[in-house]
């Protein structure tokens, strides 16, 4: 059997780094917000291709002229599917509501109280992946922006087409970790070494007034920033990406990990007490609206639920691929 660093010399696939396998330690000591990533525990992961940077609109494009697919939000509402995911009795919204759209994060026009995050965000009938911002908003020098509204099936979707498939919670963070373990962030301790930004998150009064001091107010294209140790981009920051996993949330006292696991795929369904009928999927990595006064998730162990059929503008995906094996 040959040695990771030789297999990953052999037809490497277009687009996508080499993450090598092996042991190392996933999650958090602490969780600014919540204690969903806690405690540290020991996972071991396969050697495995990631695409480089999150999947585009120009590549998912691609996908739309090759497929004719229609993302989740630009299909029909359909009631009788959405009340499945609300408390029994919640009465059915009226017909203009029900129209296709999806979440756009709307800053305010003035400073907010933090504990209702319906504040700033609006959904918008007639956004979608084609129309990040709504039915007026276009494409247009997006190319090579991440790809956003994309709900789980839309992403399984552009991976099988690609031959590929989503990465798992532990291959995702393994390929944005350090080499070296055990630092708050992707690349050390400080979140700006030297006052340099390395990802796109938001600086300012979260959420009314981002000052874009890192470059960018929204989304920024692909490799605006330096790539990692693996030369992989943005895997902090920029969009939100979607992993294979259920979302579950892990507790401190009673889910402490005692023993190693190996290639782990996550729970076999939602685990989560704070919105019980939901079914979710693992998001990872934060996005542009992470900010140090609400959202500091822009980091490996940053982790929350997506809907899987809610699509959102700080929501994206990169794909995975299992190594191949020699002949």
């Amino acid at each position: 059997m040959e040695n990771n660093s030789n297999l990953a010399s052999r037809n490497v696939p277009a687009g996508m780094v080499f993450i090598e396998g092996g042991k190392y330690d996933m999650g958090a000591e602490f969780q600014s917000n919540t204690n969903d990533a806690i405690p540290i525990h020991a996972v071991e992961v396969d050697a495995f291709w990631i695409d480089a940077t999150e999947v585009t609109n120009a590549e998912f494009q691609e996908f739309i002229d090759a497929t004719g697919y229609q993302t989740v939000a630009e299909r029909p509402v359909l009631w009788e599917e959405l009340k499945k995911q609300l408390a029994a009795g919640t009465p059915k919204p009226s017909e203009e509501d029900l129209q296709p759209g999806s979440l756009v994060f709307t800053a305010p026009s003035r400073k907010v109280s933090l504990d209702n995050f319906a504040v700033w965000w609006k959904w918008v009938v007639g956004a979608n992946w084609q129309h990040p911002q709504g039915p007026e908003s276009d494409l247009q020098g997006l190319e090579n922006h991440p790809v956003v509204h994309i709900a789980y099936e839309d992403a399984e979707a552009y991976a099988k087409w690609a031959g590929k498939r989503l990465p798992t919670e532990a291959e995702w963070e393994r390929a944005a970790r350090p080499k070296v373990e055990h630092t708050e962030f992707a690349w050390g301790d400080e979140l700006s070494p030297n006052g340099k930004y390395l990802a796109n998150y938001f600086q300012g009064s979260f959420p009314d007034d981002n000052n874009g001091s890192d470059g960018f107010i929204g989304t920024a294209p692909v490799k605006s920033f330096l790539s990692n140790e693996y030369g992989a981009y943005d895997m902090i920051g920029n969009v939100w990406e979607l992993c294979s996993d259920f979302y579950e949330v892990e507790d401190f006292e009673n889910n402490c990990h005692t023993k190693l696991e190996v290639n782990p795929k996550g729970p076999k369904e939602t685990k989560d007490p704070n919105d019980p009928l939901a079914i979710k999927h693992v998001i990872k990595g934060g996005s542009f609206i992470c900010s140090e006064q609400y959202c500091s998730n822009y980091k490996p162990s940053g982790r929350e639920g997506s809907m899987f059929d809610t699509g959102m503008s700080h929501t994206g995906f990169r794909c995975a691929k299992d190594l191949e094996q020699p002949d």
